[in-house]
C-alpha cells in the first residue's frame, strides 16, 4: 500500500452482459492499490445496480450514476472524480490480465516517465483471437512514439492499455459528444511527455471486437467524426513536429478509407464518399512511395484506383475472411 493510488475508469452504458466479466478481472489485480471508479452513463439496463452492488461489496469500488452523455462525456466524468496519482480507462465489454495495472506501473518507474502503454488480443465474436504482443520494452521519444502511432507500428490511438499521469489531464479531455474520441485525444497526452513514453511488448489487455459496435455498424453521418478527429490531430502534431507530415498524411488517407468503408454497403452518401475517394486519389502516389505505408494501404489505392466497384468487391471478401477464421 505504499506504492500510489491508480485510479481505474470504467465508462458504462448498456454492456450488462461483459461486466461481471470485466470487474472481476480488475477486482483481482495483482496492483492492489485501486480506485475503482464505475461510471454509469445512463445505462438502461441491469448495469446501474451492478454497479452499486459492487461498491457495496469492495471499498475500492465507486459507483458513480449521471445522466447518459455518451462516452467521452463518462470518462470525463470518472478522471474529474478520481483522486489517483495515476489514471487508466478499460473499457467494461473487455478485460484485463491479472497484472495488467502492475506491468504499466513497473515501465512508468523503470523509465521515469509520466505514461506507459502496453498490447492487446484482439477477441472476436466468433471466437478466433490475434495478438499483437511479443517481448521486451523501452522508452520512445515523443516524435518516434507519434510517428509509429500514425503508421499503425504496434502503438495505437485507444484510450485503454495505457497509464497516464493524472497531470496529463489537466489541459486534455475527450471530446464530448464525439465518436472516435481517442484520436482527439491520445496523442495531445502523448505530445506531453518530455521525458517519453514507456512502451511494453507483451499483451495485457483483451480487446472485444464486436460486429454491431460504433466503429463496424452501418454507416451515419455521424461517423465522419473520424475524419475531422483526425485531421485536427494532423495538424497539431505537424505543428509541433514538421518531420511528421508524411506520417500525418498518411494517416489521413487511413481514415478516409476506414470512413469508405463503413459506406460499401449504405445507399446515399453520394457527395461524401465522392470527396472521400477524390482526397485518398489526389495523395494516392506520396502514399505509394513511402517506405512505411503498410502495404493494405497501397493494395486498396491501386484496387480503388482501378474501379470503386472493384475495391468494393475486395474489400467485402477480406472482411468476411477475418470473420470466418
Amino acid at each position: 500500500m505504499n506504492r500510489p493510488l491508480i485510479s481505474v475508469v470504467l465508462p458504462i452504458y448498456n454492456i450488462e452482459e461483459y461486466l461481471d466479466r470485466c470487474m472481476q478481472a480488475v477486482l483481482n489485480q495483482t496492483y492492489d492499490n485501486l480506485e475503482i471508479l464505475m461510471v454509469d452513463d445512463g445505462s438502461p439496463d441491469g448495469c446501474p445496480a451492478l454497479c452499486d452492488q459492487y461498491a457495496l461489496k469492495d471499498p475500492r469500488v465507486k459507483a458513480l450514476h449521471k445522466k447518459n452523455g455518451g462516452l467521452s462525456d463518462a470518462r470525463n466524468y470518472g478522471i474529474a472524480h478520481s483522486t489517483g496519482e495515476y489514471i487508466t480507462c478499460i473499457d467494461p465489454d473487455d478485460y484485463v490480465d491479472p497484472d495488467f495495472v502492475e506491468y504499466l506501473y513497473d515501465l512508468i518507474v523503470k523509465y521515469e516517465t509520466r505514461m506507459s502503454i502496453c498490447q492487446h488480443v484482439t477477441e472476436y465474436d466468433n471466437g478466433s483471437s490475434k495478438d499483437h504482443g511479443s517481448s521486451g520494452d523501452e522508452l520512445l521519444d515523443v516524435e518516434t512514439c507519434l510517428r509509429r502511432m500514425l503508421y499503425h507500428d504496434v502503438i495505437d490511438t485507444s484510450a485503454w492499455a495505457k497509464l497516464y499521469h493524472r497531470s496529463l489531464f489537466d489541459k486534455v479531455s475527450y471530446p464530448k459528444g464525439k465518436i472516435f474520441e481517442d484520436i482527439g485525444t491520445t496523442y495531445a497526452l502523448m505530445m506531453q511527455c518530455d521525458s517519453g513514453i514507456a512502451v511494453g511488448y507483451e499483451s495485457k489487455y483483451h480487446y472485444m471486437y464486436h460486429m454491431n459496435s460504433i466503429v463496424n455498424s452501418s454507416f451515419s453521418p455521424r461517423k465522419l467524426d473520424l475524419l475531422e478527429m483526425t485531421d485536427k490531430m494532423g495538424h497539431e502534431v505537424v505543428k509541433a513536429y514538421p518531420s511528421l507530415k508524411q506520417a500525418v498524411l498518411r494517416r489521413r488517407v487511413y481514415a478516409r478509407f476506414s470512413t469508405l468503408n463503413q459506406m460499401l454497403h449504405t445507399e446515399g452518401y453520394d457527395e461524401e464518399r465522392g470527396r472521400i475517394i477524390r482526397f485518398i486519389l489526389h495523395h494516392k502516389n506520396r502514399i505509394l512511395k513511402d517506405p512505411r505505408a503498410p502495404r493494405r494501404d497501397k493494395i486498396a489505392i491501386r484496387l480503388l484506383d482501378t474501379n470503386y466497384n472493384l475495391y468494393r468487391m475486395f474489400w467485402t471478401a477480406y472482411q468476411s475472411a477475418i470473420f470466418k477464421k
